[in-house]
């Protein structure tokens, strides 16, 4: 049988087809074809003595390919809008990026300014001194060989892991507190154990929300564990995993130090072993090498006991930091601190006033925060005096545990080593979160140099709010203890955190950054030098963004313990729409519901009072609505007889039927003043 030809192909199960025969035109053929326009240009540049081409885009062939796909007028339109786009482009990021003080967003700048020894030596020295009282472990990367003795933990029963660097505990044993209210005193809380002290180690673990723990949750073990339930329990059985507050056993001595090494890698010499601890450790291209620390002796380490659990190297100050003439925010946070903290103000006589009573220091930044230096001391005390929110805070009842005192930048940054060489050096300190705010330095033509305060959210006052978050650095540097924001109020003792001797803050809602509005630093410590100095050299940056960016890159985290926000602002994570199924008491969904408060919820505040409002957290933080008044009704101090000078006004006023949460509390903090007892049951004597 005959073969089909060969442009005939027969297919199983189907008709014979045709197939058309490929045509190949000869090769010469090509040649005469028009050459095509390439895309790019290559431009031949040379530059020390090394060659390269600059590639330039072919305008012509890109009008030629947009004609031939969308024809004449269409091509030329998309060809112009291309155009459009990218000298937008061009300008947006030149914008936002085209000056050193500008960064591109992710932080990815290194911002190490110490190397891995002297971060070393920073962990020794806390460690030394007694301020690391926790269990978690120091970072291999520092390259710490041996264990160091930590005389703020107790003995270990389990043998350290070889995989991760320990501390060494020979202190005292703990003994965790059942606190309770006991009959017949059942009716108010108990305070809180002298020289007793909070496990934050233990907190954390209850309350992390890295570990989907809520905030509801979170805030019962704070309240059954501090006793705050008034013996109220809902019969949950023996609940010893909830215990966090405990004292340290006085019949327990200190072990002898017993140095234990960690076994070093085999097998590698020691240069490499060095090259393999230093990666990570990446320098700030914008700042030189701190030079060798030079720190002083640990600080002796201070045991606490129902006896001698006052610390005179180490006072209770609070501190918070306010610009202008005050209002009745601060005036609210000062009520808080007098009706929850253990001031002896219950006591009669100054006497009962001493080293053990917290006092809570006030500074007063009478003029714009872009003044640094002022010649001229303001008599603040004139000013106080004559403002209705300040003048009853200067009765002589309140003079050794409430001071007001002047804020001057100058003085400030010159009464530190950390920041006296460099300031007076800089174009300027007002950066924030890696950005300069413009005409900071302009006083003269800048409404926003001039600002002493913020009047309302379009007039926010952001120098000031940037000058505080370096003054609570250099405030605890410089003198110890805690600061606290001005739109802060207190909630219950804050005895157990004091006699934690390490240094935190809290968490900024779902991040995974630290919050300042509450920090607790040591005075002239290893920790707050490093802080200082890294804040310095990169550009006086002290949002605390950047503080968690310096903490972080040195391997410091641990040695600022980062606690759960449920404890001082137990309301943001629902204002991030976070946790809203299972949300605390009260239920917020934005800040300033605290000061007015959603019909439907209205009903809250006074049936509940200042016991349902987050019970068991340690402070509350409002954020700012610096404008919103706390008492729209009674817009003054209402303080009773003892200020009947002060608060002459009309008592003949009309409610609103339902009252908000921040008008219940402020009238509840006026009545333990007026006479009333405070949170423990307890009244002032006058």
């Amino acid at each position: 049988m005959m073969k089909p030809a060969p442009h005939l192909r027969q297919h199983p199960g189907r008709p014979l087809a045709l197939v058309l025969p490929k045509y190949y035109p000869p090769e010469d053929k090509y040649h005469k074809r028009p050459a095509q326009p390439v895309s790019w240009f290559k431009i031949p540049l040379s530059a020390c003595g090394l060659g390269f081409q600059l590639a330039v885009p072919n305008v012509k062939a890109a009008y030629l390919t947009t004609v031939t796909r969308f024809g004449r007028m269409r091509g030329a339109l998309v060809l112009f809008l291309t155009f459009l786009c990218l000298c937008f482009t061009l300008f947006a990021l030149v914008r936002r990026f085209g000056s050193p003080q500008k960064k591109w967003p992710g932080g990815d700048a290194p911002t190490l300014v110490f190397k891995r020894e002297d971060l070393g030596r920073i962990w020794r020295w806390e460690i030394a001194s007694g301020h690391y009282p926790s269990l978690r472990s120091i970072p291999q990367k520092l390259g710490l060989n041996a264990m160091p003795d930590n005389p703020a933990l107790p003995p270990r029963t389990a043998p350290a892991s070889r995989f991760k660097t320990t501390t060494h505990g020979i202190g005292a044993r703990r003994v965790y507190l059942d606190i309770q209210s006991r009959p017949p005193s059942v009716a108010y809380p108990p305070r809180p154990v002298p020289g007793s002290v909070a496990d934050l180690d233990i907190i954390v673990s209850h309350c992390d929300f890295s570990e989907n723990k809520y905030v509801r949750d979170c805030l019962e073990v704070l309240r059954l564990g501090g006793g705050l339930d008034n013996g109220n329990r809902m019969r949950r059985g023996r609940m010893d995993y909830w215990k966090y507050i405990y004292i340290q056993d006085e019949e327990s001595l200190p072990i002898p130090s017993t140095p234990n090494s960690i076994p070093e890698r085999k097998g590698i010499i020691r240069s490499e072993h060095e090259a393999y601890l230093d990666e990570g450790f990446t320098k700030s291209r914008h700042a030189a090498w701190e030079p060798p620390l030079n720190l002083p002796p640990p600080a002796p380490y201070h045991r606490y006991s129902a006896q001698n659990h006052c610390d005179l190297e180490d006072p209770r100050l609070f501190h918070m930091y306010w610009t202008g003439p005050f209002t009745d925010k601060p005036y609210l946070a000062i009520l808080s601190f007098l009706f929850t903290q253990n001031t002896g103000l219950h006591v009669a006589g100054q006497e009962a006033v001493h080293a053990c009573s917290p006092q809570l220091w006030i500074w007063v930044n009478p003029g714009p925060a872009a003044v640094l230096s002022d010649s001229s001391t303001p008599d603040l005390s004139e000013q106080l005096k004559s403002n209705p929110w300040a003048a009853p805070f200067l009765h002589p009842r309140f003079q050794h545990i409430i001071q007001f005192k002047v804020w001057n930048t100058a003085e400030q940054l010159d009464s530190i080593p950390e920041t006296r060489d460099d300031w007076r050096s800089k174009q300027t300190i007002f950066k924030s979160n890696g950005r300069v705010i413009a005409g900071a330095a302009d006083q003269d033509s800048s409404d926003l140099a001039n600002r002493t305060g913020s009047m309302s959210a379009d007039m926010y006052d952001k120098l000031s709010v940037i000058m505080s978050d370096m003054a609570r650095f250099i405030l605890c540097h410089r003198y110890g203890g805690i600061y606290v924001d001005a739109d802060t109020i207190f909630l219950r003792d804050w005895e157990e955190l004091w006699g934690w001797k390490g240094a935190f803050a809290y968490r900024w809602s779902y991040h995974d950054d630290y919050n300042t509005a509450v920090l607790r630093l040591r005075k002239g410590s290893a920790l707050g030098h490093f802080l200082l100095r890294s804040a310095v050299k990169n550009g006086f940056d002290f949002h605390p963004f950047e503080i968690s960016k310096y903490l972080k890159e040195a391997r410091l985290n641990n040695l600022l313990t980062r606690l759960p926000d449920a404890m001082f602002d137990p309301a943001w994570l629902n204002m991030e729409g976070y946790q809203r199924e299972r949300p605390p008491q009260p239920f917020f969904t934005a800040f300033v519901e605290f000061f007015v408060t959603p019909l439907v919820d209205s009903g809250a505040p006074q049936a509940l009072g200042f016991r349902g409002f987050f019970p068991g957290a340690y402070s509350y933080h409002f954020h700012n609505s610096w404008w919103t008044p706390v008492d729209p009704a009674r817009n003054w101090p209402d303080l009773g007889p003892n200020f009947a000078n002060a608060t002459d006004f009309d008592d003949d006023v009309e409610d609103r039927r339902d009252l908000d949460w921040s008008t219940v509390l402020k009238r509840t903090f006026e009545g333990y003043v007026r006479g009333g007892p405070n949170m423990y049951g307890e009244y002032l004597v006058w």
